[in-house]
């Protein structure tokens, strides 16, 4: 028996346990995707016969509604767990919502496909489908951003052309207004929007939730520091709050106002980027982002406070409560259909 007796034996040794444990891992990977993809193509085609069986007519109207729940019985009888009434009518609502296949889809899990059925809206449901995949969400994830209507309230404040990219492509990141709201809803800071709270509160709120206010700020944000100081003649000014997006290889700064944003609001944060363009951006960032986040907004005062000023300062506001959803929904019908006629 050949004992290993070498230092370049034993490193060569590594390395091929290292090869195998890698290929293991990979082949693991492989079932698990092979599994999936074969779950969704039998609950696709379980849902196809379904309806096939239901679209019989009168030879088979004596099941009615009883057909899932004998269905539920006979199978779980049969196959075991897996085979409910509600699987089964998500199966029958998952052919139905993609009768000519479902390839948009298939790298996503049972669990998100069950959240996207419930989705009446094509345009709605292709977006969150899309986000799933390109932002991995996951089904918690998903849950909170149809809540939030984040789709709605995205569109909104686009023409018809915007919506309709927004629904085949997803949110695509390529400028600074690609990263900016209009409202920014912070339902899951649990602030009472009637109760007294000053800035420190709620940006103390917003720390104690980051993972769900970056969330709700959207892809590639990455937080730096909280009350960010600066030395300007040696007085120290604070930003509230500071990111760095990584697509855009920029610094986003926010500004917290829990009252109407004012005039000097939007200029203090024009000095803030100022600040950051000359002494803290690197050679290949580009120029920072500022973001006045306030309770509320006058339109006009907006527009001519940031008259000639960087076209990187934006003035937002924040709700904390979701929106209503119908009110949305009338408001982007209506963008739709006007623009057709």
């Amino acid at each position: 028996m050949n004992d290993i007796k070498t230092t370049d034996t034993t490193e060569e040794y590594k390395v091929l346990v290292d090869k195998i444990a890698k290929r293991i891992e990979e082949g693991v990977a492989k079932a698990v995707t092979e599994v999936k993809r074969s779950q969704l193509a039998t609950y696709w085609d379980n849902g196809r016969y379904i309806v096939e069986f239901e679209q019989k007519g009168k030879e088979h109207a004596e099941y009615g509604l009883n057909l899932l729940k004998s269905l539920a019985n006979d199978l779980t009888l049969r196959m075991g767990k897996g085979y409910s009434r509600p699987n089964l009518y998500n199966m029958r609502k998952f052919y139905q919502t993609y009768p000519n296949g479902y390839g948009g889809v298939e790298k996503l899990t049972w669990s998100h496909i069950c959240e996207l059925i419930r989705i009446d809206d094509e345009l709605e449901r292709e977006f969150y489908s899309k986000q799933c995949i390109a932002e991995h969400w996951d089904v918690r994830t998903l849950k909170r951003q149809k809540k939030s209507a984040l789709f709605l309230r995205l569109a909104a404040s686009k023409d018809k052309k915007g919506i309709l990219e927004l629904a085949n492509k997803g949110a695509i990141i390529e400028k600074p207004q690609d990263i900016i709201k209009d409202v920014y809803t912070l339902e899951f800071l649990n602030l009472n929007a009637d109760s007294h709270y000053d800035e420190n509160e709620l940006e103390r709120k917003i720390c104690a939730n980051l993972q769900e206010f970056l969330l709700e700020l959207g892809k590639g944000f990455t937080f730096v520091k909280e009350q960010f100081p600066m030395n300007i003649n040696n007085h120290i000014y604070k930003c509230d709050l500071v990111f760095y997006h990584r697509i855009l290889k920029c610094f986003v700064l926010i500004d917290l106002k829990v009252n109407a944003v004012q005039y000097d609001d939007i200029g203090q944060m024009n000095m803030y980027m100022g600040y950051f363009a000359e002494e803290e951006n690197e050679p290949d960032d580009n120029p920072p982002i500022g973001i006045v986040l306030s309770r509320d907004k006058d339109e006009l005062l907006v527009k001519y406070a940031t008259y000639g000023m960087d076209t990187n300062l934006f003035v937002s506001k924040y709700e904390l409560y979701l929106p209503n959803r119908e009110e949305l929904k009338q408001l982007v019908d209506k963008i739709m259909f006007e623009e057709e006629d």
